[in-house]
């Protein structure tokens, strides 16, 4: 059986030297949004990327002073997102959040093939 639903992406970008709690925050704010039940999410590593410091940050330079860039994307419900959001802005010292309006397919596990 397949499902199709209106979902909200969550995507944060940060370094991966960014801490929470004695964590790297992305592991904090993954390990928040399991606890919360969210449907899924991932951390994703980016090889380069340039935000409000205007600095370049890379992870494939050989600059001891390389901070790379992690996304990470979150997809619930609109409503889940919405509640979830404000349990994980104050882990958030600095950075970009963004939300994106998506229609999610849920593929359940046993159904048929699409014809």
């Amino acid at each position: 059986m397949r499902i199709m639903e209106d979902a909200l992406l969550l995507r944060v970008f940060l370094g991966e030297d960014d801490m929470a709690g004695g964590l790297p925050l992305y592991r904090a704010i993954l390990e928040a949004a399991m606890r919360a039940g969210l449907a899924g999410g991932t951390a994703l590593p980016a090889p380069m990327g340039f935000g409000g410091s205007r600095g370049i940050r890379t992870g494939i330079n050989v600059d001891a002073g390389a901070h790379q860039p992690i996304v990470v994307e979150i997809i619930d419900r609109p409503d889940r997102i919405e509640a979830f959001l404000p349990l994980i802005e104050p882990m958030i010292p600095s950075g970009v959040v963004t939300l994106e309006a998506l229609k999610m397919r849920k593929i359940v596990p046993g159904s048929p093939a699409p014809a």
